[in-house]
């Protein structure tokens, strides 16, 4: 591990909870890219949520989000007799502006309201809302979104609403939208809920792994932030902090998706993340000893839930264990002989690469 996250390392560990209450690191992020966090499924007044604009921009600062994307309905609108506005850009105009100066980006985005199929489509990085709305027709606002080169993703697929059975399935007219690459991605995470179908979905059809808040009312009372809570997160592994690096790796599906204690994404792409976020030491002996000891060091916001697959057996520990945020575990291996490195295999059972699937990891010492 690096002096710089070491360094990182001690001030996340000293600090604790007020860390990550206060707009700081939640995952390291992999070698020679940036890790953007996102939500990209939000309400204002300007459809059914219940606050203004500036509101959602203050909430994902506070929370330490680099990216949002105001999605307001652009056929449901609850407020218009209260909040008429002929304007669908109307709601990113006062986010964008209340972003201004500050450590956070606004995109452009819309929620395309529809009856399943298809159901509820986000488009976003889109040039004018106001061309998306085709209350008359399933798919031209897709088809428009498309044309403006918006990224655009199925939202809530396993919704109780549109799924009584909470079931994420593909209709024809999800195969045919997929099929002429007018869908990139698809929510595995919204809210509260989570879909191991929709993962499966993803895998199938190579679409973007997407968790989003969808927040209507107040984030901190949703989420319980102020209690060490968080709101879905889609972290997007980008080249650069900048919306066409962003926009780029959303298009090519390296995102990794923070829900509850959950991390999930492609395999490659959740291998990239917990070995930034995993610090493994030498492996050291006691004198007269043949029992190593290895420390793991979790640098990242997320407890990490571990279950080792390899031959040997612990002094002190079982084969599942729990790595709480900015922490660290102490390891007594009994190696039967003294080893100058060792290589440990683990599950990491919150780490999810699809469906009932779990990453597999391998720590070595240094």
């Amino acid at each position: 591990m690096s002096f710089k996250h070491q360094l990182r390392f001690l001030v996340l560990l000293f600090f604790g909870v007020l860390v990550n209450a206060q707009n700081k690191l939640f995952f390291v992020s992999p070698p020679n890219y940036e890790l953007i966090s996102t939500d990209l499924h939000i309400h204002t007044v300007f459809s059914d949520g219940s606050v203004w604009p500036d509101i959602r921009v203050s909430e994902a600062i506070r929370e330490g989000l680099d990216l949002i994307s105001i999605t307001d309905h652009l056929e449901y609108q609850p407020h218009k007799s209260d909040i008429p506005h002929p304007d669908r850009n109307r709601s990113f105009d006062i986010a964008n502006a209340a972003a201004t100066k500050k450590p956070l980006s606004v995109i452009r985005g819309a929620e395309i309201t529809r009856s399943m199929p298809p159901g509820h489509i986000n488009a976003v990085f889109v040039q004018d809302v106001n061309k998306l709305l085709f209350p008359d027709d399933v798919s031209a606002g897709i088809i428009e979104a498309n044309k403006q080169n918006a990224f655009v993703f199925w939202n809530h697929p396993n919704w109780a609403r549109q799924r009584p059975d909470g079931i994420a399935k593909l209709d024809p007219l999800h195969e045919e939208l997929i099929g002429k690459g007018l869908i990139h991605g698809i929510e595995v995470a919204n809210e509260t809920i989570f879909s191991d179908e929709a993962i499966t979905i993803a895998l199938e059809n190579n679409l973007t792994i997407l968790g989003t808040s969808d927040i209507h009312g107040i984030a901190d009372w949703k989420f319980k932030i102020p209690e060490g809570g968080h709101r879905p997160i889609t972290f997007v592994i980008s080249e650069k902090n900048e919306s066409k690096h962003i926009k780029k790796a959303l298009f090519e599906g390296k995102t990794i998706v923070w829900f509850k204690d959950l991390m999930i994404g492609k395999e490659e792409n959740l291998l990239k993340l917990l070995k930034a976020n995993i610090s493994v030491s030498s492996i050291t002996y006691e004198k007269n000893e043949i029992i190593g000891k290895i420390i793991l060091k979790n640098l990242s916001a997320n407890p990490l839930n571990l279950k080792y697959t390899g031959k040997y057996t612990f002094h002190e520990d079982g084969s599942v264990f729990i790595i709480p945020p900015y922490n660290e575990k102490t390891l007594q291996v009994k190696t039967l002989s003294r080893k100058k490195s060792l290589a440990l295999p683990f599950e990491v059972l919150n780490a999810i690469i699809g469906a009932k699937k779990h990453l597999n990891l391998t720590l070595v010492s240094d």
